[in-house]
């Protein structure tokens, strides 16, 4: 697959040079990366056309599905990022990864899934900059083929501050001594989600990292998808497939899309 130039300068919010070092940690590769990656294998229509995840960082998606559907083309705006992802390849990852900008991304040939979890769509902070990068992704699709885009539920975001602008949360992890202590704010009339957050491992030490956000419902997305050509067929809360429900409190916002094969007009 032809890549963007990667020469170009590429437009970075830095997260990687926050995070890189210790995002392994936030999110560690455990039995949930087994069910994220049994799920886009369902939903994979044809793993030989190809498969392109934005947003890759290092890998920890991208890896384990390789192992599944063949190469994947992993593409982030983060270099630091990019670097954990290479150092973690193996003759049985055949994860290619691209340092490009999701918004304005092209590739020579089209694929059959390309999917942008994690919340990576909500890293760009305008509806325009979100509206773009699902027109890419939809350009890179073969008739037939199918976006998925995870992201933070709005509604449940909301829910979870109880009507304050404020709240500070901490989520205690597996390994004793260890947690994330994230404290929060809401910018209601930008849909922002502003989230300072401190790491504690079990030695004492921490970490801290900062992320900005834009809370995007799925009416939002159908949307964008809608204008890029693309059919919404499905909102799952939950990459379980026995929890498959979405609603108000569902954690997660997972919406699938499918391009169709011929023109609306020709239907």
């Amino acid at each position: 697959m032809k890549t963007a130039d990667t020469t170009d300068v590429v437009d970075d919010i830095g997260y990687g040079l926050q995070f890189a070092g210790w995002y392994d940690r936030l999110f560690p590769s455990d039995d949930s990366v087994d069910v994220e990656v049994e799920r886009l294998v369902s939903l994979h229509p044809d793993p030989g056309s190809g498969t392109v995840e934005f947003g890759v960082g290092n890998g920890r998606l991208a890896l384990p599905l390789s192992r599944r559907v063949g190469p994947v083309v992993g593409v982030d705006s983060s270099a630091e990022m990019l670097d954990v992802l290479r150092a973690n390849l193996r003759p049985d990852t055949p994860v290619e990864a691209v340092h490009a900008d999701i918004r304005t991304y092209t590739a020579a040939r089209t694929v059959g899934l390309v999917y942008c979890v994690c919340a990576t769509l909500s890293m760009l902070l305008t509806p325009e900059d979100q509206r773009q990068a699902v027109r890419r992704a939809a350009d890179l699709l073969a008739p037939g083929g199918r976006l998925v885009v995870e992201t933070h539920n709005k509604s449940a975001i909301v829910d979870l501050h109880e009507g304050r602008r404020r709240a500070t949360f901490f989520t205690p992890y597996p390994t004793a001594g260890t947690g994330l202590q994230s404290h929060s704010v809401l910018e209601p009339e930008d849909s922002l989600w502003h989230l300072s957050h401190i790491w504690y491992e079990a030695d004492g030490s921490t970490r801290v990292g900062t992320e900005v956000s834009r809370l995007t419902g799925a009416d939002e997305l159908d949307a964008y998808a809608r204008a890029a050509g693309l059919w919404p067929e499905s909102r799952l809360g939950d990459w379980d497939p026995e929890a498959d429900t979405h609603d108000e409190l569902s954690p997660l916002t997972i919406c699938t899309y499918v391009k169709p094969s011929r023109p609306a007009s020709a239907a």
